[in-house]
């Protein structure tokens, strides 16, 4: 199977609704094999209208987990932990409506919450955390799709921030349908090599968010693509490659990942040039 070339729609706009489905026609028509949509708030956008949008156009789906703070399986709050497990269910069902087959994100806690633990207050955490992690698991393989855990940077998350530590999690959870993705924006922040973090995480692999490290068209920045393409290749990847960026005309997605300026002339051509730049790379 060939890797499939994504983009996510914060590219473009936040939340997603259905007046934004003709974004799927632009991705199609841009050379994209699959669309990733957050999935901000249940009721955002029609799902049944969306599925008739990825089957006219052909597209992939994919979906992403927007963690907010009342969206942690990690928390010690059993309410908000119930919140969580119950918001990723709803991604599944709506991620399966659609035709979808994955849904990635840090599912494991919310962004923005960062603590200091003792080793054995990790362990609880992680315990607690792989305990809900295993209860969404189980739902989502019974409906077909797959929770693919991200880690994000120490800014946005002190909780799962190396491959490595996203490994120990997903082995803790013990699901076949809770996996991995990895994004290079926030490896190229805390992995000493990133083509060594993709090793680590090679057995439960299945998503990669491109990205540079300013946000900005893939292969403009520092982000040493020659080793991630040949790590990729090298473990035999055969997931999905997908940009994902923001823009500053919405502002509150802007203040919350920090995107004060524009990451390229336009949007349009981030996502043009960057498709065809990791197209080159992964040829």
């Amino acid at each position: 199977m060939a890797i499939k070339f994504g983009i996510n729609t914060f590219t473009w706009t936040s939340p997603f609704t259905t007046e934004d489905l003709p974004l799927l026609d632009k991705a199609k028509e841009m050379g994209y094999d699959l669309v990733e949509i957050p999935i901000e708030s249940p009721g955002d956008f029609d799902y049944d209208q969306a599925a008739e949008a990825f089957k006219r156009t052909g597209l992939a789906c994919g979906t992403c987990a927007v963690m907010g703070a009342s969206r942690d399986p990690a928390h010690e709050d059993e309410s908000i932990q119930r919140s969580g497990v119950e918001y990723l269910m709803h991604c599944v069902d709506a991620t399966a409506k659609m035709g979808g087959k994955m849904v990635g994100g840090p599912i494991y806690a919310a962004v923005g919450r960062t603590w200091q633990s003792t080793p054995e207050q990790r362990n609880i955490e992680l315990e607690r955390c792989a305990k809900n992690l295993r209860e969404a698991g189980a739902y989502a393989e019974e409906r077909g799709v797959v929770l693919a855990m991200e880690p994000l940077n120490r800014f946005e998350t002190s909780f799962i921030n190396l491959a490595e530590q996203a490994v120990e999690l997903v082995e803790m959870v013990d699901s076949p349908a809770v996996k991995i993705m990895l994004d290079t924006f926030h490896m190229n922040i805390e992995e000493k090599k990133l083509g060594g973090a993709i090793e680590a995480a090679a057995p439960y692999l299945v998503h990669v968010h491109a990205n540079e490290n300013d946000r900005g068209i893939p292969g403009t920045g520092h982000v040493p693509w020659d080793e991630v393409a040949a790590t990729l290749k090298k473990i035999n990847y055969d997931g999905t490659l997908v940009i994902e960026t923001f823009t500053t005309l919405v502002k509150e997605i802007a203040r919350a990942a920090a995107i004060w300026r524009p990451p390229a002339p336009s949007q349009d051509m981030l996502a043009r040039e960057g498709l065809a730049f990791l197209r080159k790379l992964m040829a």
